[in-house]
């Protein structure tokens, strides 16, 4: 008979689910109190040995997902015949995407840094460096409502994605709803 205790053990903003596992019944409450108290030491020595938590959300998936969401508003973008409040927002979307892209650069090469891949880290960068200056472009176009200027920046940034495919039947929706208030927003912080 299998038998399974557990209990939560919390340090400061940090817990841990201690579970022991006995193959027969302790035979004692005792050794009971003393697997636990074992483990519950070892937890707050720094003994105890953890997995390391995974962020599902790294700055590499995010530049992903922003790279085909600018694609997707690129393309719909071109089937605008007049400038609509749609139309704002997704060039709003495309100036607010490249700038999050620009800032998530130095995150990407911190670990290749930390481990002095200096040359490599350096590349990357500048790959990147064109999504920074187009993004401020991008914006006082956008805000100075220069669509001549946005007409010859979109397939400058087209080209830079030019490898990226999105599909007809993409999750991504409409990400761009709302850019517009949210840029000009930013403009004024």
């Amino acid at each position: 008979m299998d038998i399974l205790h557990q209990c939560i053990v919390v340090r400061g903003d940090c817990f841990v689910v201690v579970s022991i596992h006995f193959a027969t019944r302790p035979a004692t409450r005792n050794d009971m109190r003393l697997m636990y108290n074992r483990a519950i030491v070892n937890f707050y020595f720094g003994e105890l040995i953890l997995s390391r938590l995974i962020n599902p959300d790294s700055v590499g998936k995010e530049r992903t997902r922003l790279s085909k969401a600018i694609v997707l508003c690129i393309r719909e973008l071109a089937k605008q015949k007049q400038v609509t409040q749609d139309a704002k927002d997704q060039a709003a979307y495309i100036a607010l995407a490249l700038q999050a892209i620009a800032d998530g650069i130095d995150a990407s090469v911190a670990a290749w840094e930390k481990r002095d891949y200096w040359v490599k880290a350096d590349k990357f960068r500048m790959e990147w460096m064109w999504s920074g200056q187009y993004a401020v472009k991008m914006k006082e176009a956008v805000l100075t409502d220069d669509w001549a200027t946005i007409a010859t920046l979109m397939p400058k940034i087209a080209e830079k994605f030019n490898k990226i495919e999105v599909s007809d039947n993409h999750r991504l929706g409409t990400p761009w709803s709302s850019a517009y208030k949210l840029l000009a927003l930013h403009q004024k912080i």
